[in-house]
Parts: structure tokens; C-alpha cells; sequence
């Protein structure tokens, strides 16, 4: 028999959120994950909020609901806002009832600029590294370290002359609130100019032959085992940033026993491998031949376990694909480094819960507390 296609508003639901989500959903294990590492930041968040006033957001919501923004690529808090008002998977997540009211785009933005202003994701980032290091999903010997372009959120027209009183020139159609402008033949250096819109962004290229952009640089140390992200470090995109970064990250790095290192050719410089074999560290940096002759010499390539880091390094390019397709970072969304550096650590904390939510499922023995 045909049903009919007549809807009849109901007054009262008898079911929650919570019975609504399979119990196999994938998003069951990374919201145990998130929560478990939100409980060690209870007394941190006690320290951001005053004793009394007017409640805000719950910052443990909040986080979630930032979390959900990385791993459904939903590219502007309005439309995360739009979500969650309507979307019963992102209620339950972010523990809001289906009578909450979903709070002002506007409201959201500068609760987040309170977690920012403490150190929120750097702690997040660490609680769930702590989790990985629980179940002995990290390697404690074998490392890679990496970084990559971050395109910042500023318009080439926004990169000017630091001297006011000399502008490029404008194009013969140049009205409007939008001109267009025409720098050829106008020598653009980091040195001379700064974008308006964006001052911490520096002109960068990825490689020859690729046009230049503003940009940040996001810089990644990875455990060889399981790939997980161990460390995160944002500077500004000059010259030598990756390997100034890489050696802040790798003096970070906890025990006292020689570990090793592994890095593409542009890790391949005389200072910065001395500078790691002075920290003890093994420098497993990929052999720079070209016109020239590499300092890493057969004390470290006639080793089998040389070989087995250059195939294992390039498992960085994978969390770095990850957060740039999936997390949103191919093209930054903020502006400063304080804050394109937030997201970025932010963003390599979600990749971990998703990546130990996926050698959970592999090893039966790993359990989700």
C-alpha cells in the first residue's frame, strides 16, 4: 500500500542526539579522544574566564566545535554557525542539545580569540600527543622534520613600497574602490615593501619557476613509526626559516639517547648538520649533489637504517596534504602569525585524533578510553 506523503509536526522527541549516532560512527572515538584531552585543560580554562559575570562559551565546546571545522573543511564560522544549527551530527558532538541556541558568528570569533591569547592549542596539541604516547603509537629514535608554504590571507595589491611616497603606478583603468595596478618593471623585495593588509607576510616562492605569493612557513616534526605529528613551529617566510625551525624543534626533543633525523635536500647545509651531530643527533638529510658535493658523507649513508628514513620522511608530505586539503590551510583564513600559527598547531592536533582513531581500528588491542 502507498503511504501518504503528508508530514505532521511533532510536539515532544522522545530521542536524543546521543541515540541518533550509530555506535560505529567515526566520530565517536575522536570525540573520546578530544574529550579526554579537554579534561587535562579544565584548570587552564579556569585561569582565561573571570569568577563572575555573564556566562560565554563553554570553552570545551568551543574546541569541539573547531574540531569540527578542520575535519568537515567547513571554510568560515558562518557557515559552521549555519551547521550547527541544523546539523544533528555537529549538535552532538559539540554537546549542544536540540533546543540549544546556536550562538552568534560574531560571539563565537571572540571567544576563540580568548583561547588564543592562552596558548590553547599548544596545550591541546599536547594532551593528545600524551594519548599517542599512552598506547605506544610514538617513536622515541626515529624523526622527520619538513615544511611548506603557507599562502596568507593579503592580495599581491597589498604588498607596497614601505615608502609611502613612492606608489606603484596605476593602470590607465584604475577607478573604483578596486583599482587595478600594474608593477612591471617595479623591483618587489621583502626588504623594501610589506603587505598592508597582512604586515607579517613575507613574499616567498615554493621553488624556481613558481610565482611568488604571500606567505607563511609551517613547519612539521613527525615520529617514523606511525607518522604522527610530535612538534609544530609557524615563522615568517624567509630564507633559511626551515632550517632555523627544524633545529628549535629538534632541541625540543625529549630523552638524552641519539636519535636520527631525516629532511629533504634543503636540509643539506653545512651549518645546520653540524649543529644536529653537536646535539647528537644523526643527520639522515636526503644527499644535495647537484653542482656541488653533499656533507652527508658515507659515515651515514652506508647505514641500512640511512635507506629506511628516506623512504619513511616522506610520509610528512601526507600530513601536509591532509591539513592543506582537508584542514583548510592551503590558503590561510587569518591574518598575524600569532593566529596563523594557533591553526596551524590546531589543525596537526585534529590530524593526530584522526590518524590514532585509524591504528586503533587496525590493532584490536588498542582500546578508546
Amino acid at each position: 500500500m502507498r503511504g501518504d506523503d503528508e508530514q505532521q509536526l511533532g510536539v515532544f522527541s522522545y530521542v536524543s542526539p546521543e541515540q541518533r549516532i550509530p555506535q560505529d560512527h567515526p566520530l565517536r572515538p575522536v570525540r573520546a579522544m578530544a574529550d579526554e584531552a579537554l579534561r587535562e585543560l579544565k584548570a587552564r580554562f579556569g585561569k582565561l574566564y573571570a569568577k563572575a559575570g555573564r556566562p560565554s562559551i563553554a570553552p570545551e565546546k568551543l574546541l569541539r566545535a573547531l574540531l569540527l571545522q578542520v575535519l568537515y573543511s567547513v571554510r568560515s564560522e558562518r557557515m559552521l554557525m549555519e551547521q550547527l544549527d541544523y546539523n544533528l551530527l555537529f549538535r552532538w558532538f559539540v554537546g549542544l542539545n536540540m533546543d540549544d541556541a546556536i550562538w552568534d558568528v560574531t560571539v563565537f570569533t571572540k571567544n576563540r580569540q580568548r583561547l588564543l591569547d592562552g596558548d590553547i592549542a599548544d596545550a591541546f596539541f599536547a594532551a593528545v600527543l600524551k594519548q599517542a604516547r599512552q598506547r605506544s603509537l610514538l617513536s622515541d629514535e626515529h624523526f622527520t622534520v619538513d615544511g611548506t608554504l603557507l599562502e596568507a590571507w593579503a592580495g599581491q595589491k597589498s604588498f607596497s613600497r614601505v615608502d609611502d611616497d613612492h606608489q606603484p603606478p596605476p593602470a590607465e583603468t584604475s577607478e573604483g574602490s578596486n583599482p587595478t595596478v600594474s608593477f612591471h618593471g617595479e623591483r618587489r623585495s621583502n626588504r623594501t615593501h610589506c603587505s598592508t593588509t597582512d604586515p607579517d607576510a613575507m613574499l616567498a616562492r615554493k621553488s624556481r619557476g613558481t610565482g611568488a605569493v604571500l606567505a607563511y612557513r609551517g613547519h612539521l616534526l613527525i615520529e617514523n613509526r606511525n607518522g604522527l605529528v610530535v612538534s609544530t613551529l609557524t615563522t615568517r617566510a624567509y630564507g633559511s626559516a626551515e632550517r632555523d625551525a627544524a633545529l628549535l624543534m629538534a632541541e625540543a626533543l625529549p630523552g638524552t639517547n641519539r636519535v636520527t633525523l631525516g629532511a629533504d635536500k634543503g636540509y643539506d647545509a653545512h651549518d645546520f648538520i653540524a649543529e644536529l651531530r653537536h646535539m647528537q643527533i644523526t643527520p639522515h638529510i636526503a644527499q644535495n649533489d647537484t653542482n656541488r658535493r653533499s656533507v652527508v658523507d658515507e659515515r651515514t649513508t652506508r647505514h641500512a637504517g640511512y635507506q629506511v628514513s628516506q623512504k619513511k620522511r616522506k610520509r610528512i608530505e601526507e600530513v601536509f596534504g591532509w591539513m592543506k586539503s582537508v584542514g583548510l590551510l592551503r590558503k590561510g583564513r587569518h591574518r598575524g602569525l600569532e593566529r596563523v600559527g594557533w591553526m596551524f598547531t590546531f589543525t596537526a592536533a585534529a590530524y593526530n585524533l584522526v590518524r590514532i582513531r585509524n591504528l586503533m581500528r587496525r590493532g584490536p588491542h588498542l582500546q578508546c578510553s
